[in-house]
């Protein structure tokens, strides 16, 4: 039983059941024993392995996506150029590596990492070291400039809440006791005013998640772009409107029971598009579109045929097979989607349709 377990428990005899939510965030973000504050969970030799892991094509494109919306923007002279979550900091690194060309870019882009975990930031700034890179805990703490962001696999850790329809209401998910054990249960059924446009194309059992840390994130993002310019990427797993069970967790690469292990394994949850289009007000958002179908528009396989020509085996292989994993539609290509948004009358990101 690790530490965090025990936490909860004591909790949960003490207060009651507490809501997926709560429960995602202890784990995630307890600042003794949580997941993100204790370790770092990338690579072969964490939990998981993200975009910019497996090869260096995937920042490099996301940077001159981003360049290039900044060209089409006039270059104003000086921008926030900014990840939310940046794991290692490689997505960034490999974007700027791609972007120094471009005259004018790096003089007046000002880097920003959204990091919370000091052990990643450590991680992040031995990455790139050399660059001037500003951290901040939030969006909230961004520059009032414009802001070019692209935001990797952030949505998808942010705590949820899930809802299972009733015939009397939305029972909520939330995690109890069972004989002293961690274990799944459900508030009593009650109308929710929230999920009242979920009636219609719901049924009685049927899961509905929500992430209400994703919408002020969202609205910061949005208001900082629709007032002084930029773009952002968002670029996740999940689809364009939330239903069904998503909430899951991996440790060692491997799906593992959410509730076994506390503190020890990643928490996720599918990425309700829709709700992060919805509260980008005053923003164009992009057609929803796959992962691979965007990375091919941006020219992959170009990039991936220039790198193959100095590689000789097992590199060369592995080049392959990092293109398959990140837009073949079996691997990442159809798993994760893309979301663009830019100002109203602005062009659209490269690879994006409006």
């Amino acid at each position: 039983m690790t530490p965090l377990t025990q936490l909860l428990i004591r909790r949960i005899k003490t207060t009651g059941p507490i809501s997926i939510a709560d429960f995602m965030t202890d784990c995630l973000l307890h600042p003794q024993h949580g997941y993100y504050t204790t370790r770092d969970p990338f690579g072969a030799a964490g939990d998981f392995t993200t975009a910019p892991g497996i090869s260096q094509m995937f920042g490099e494109l996301i940077g001159l996506a981003l360049a290039q919306a900044w060209l089409d923007q006039v270059r104003p002279s000086r921008f926030t150029l900014a990840e939310l979550g940046p794991g290692r900091g490689t997505l960034m690194a490999d974007a700027l590596r791609a972007t120094k060309a471009i005259p004018g870019f790096h003089a007046a882009a000002q880097v920003h990492l959204v990091e919370a975990s000091p052990t990643l930031r450590a991680c992040q700034q031995q990455t790139l070291s050399g660059t001037d890179v500003t951290w901040v805990g939030s969006t909230d703490n961004l520059p009032d400039v414009p802001l070019f962001l692209v935001a990797n696999e952030f949505f998808d850790a942010l705590p949820i809440r899930q809802f299972i329809r009733d015939a009397g209401g939305w029972r909520e998910r939330q995690v109890g006791l069972t004989d002293g054990k961690l274990a799944f249960g459900a508030s009593d059924p009650a109308p929710l005013a929230e999920l009242a446009h979920r009636l219609a194309d719901t049924n009685p059992g049927d899961m509905v998640e929500t992430c209400a840390p994703a919408r002020p994130v969202m609205q910061d993002i949005a208001d900082r772009i629709a007032r002084h310019g930029g773009a952002a990427l968002v670029i996740d797993y999940g689809d364009w409107h939330s239903k069904g069970d998503t909430f899951q967790a991996l440790q060692s690469h491997r799906p593992v029971d959410p509730l076994a292990n506390p503190g020890n394994a990643d928490l996720t949850a599918h990425v309700d598009f829709e709700a992060l289009a919805n509260a980008a007000t005053g923003l164009t958002h992009s057609a929803l579109t796959p992962q691979g179908v965007f990375l091919e528009r941006l020219g992959i396989t170009a990039r991936a045929q220039a790198l193959a020509q100095n590689m000789t085996k097992p590199a060369l292989d592995q080049h392959i097979a990092a293109h398959r994993r990140l837009t073949h539609p079996q691997e990442m290509g159809s798993l994760f989607k893309v979301l663009g948004l830019t100002p109203v009358g602005s062009p659209p990101l490269s690879g994006l349709a409006p």
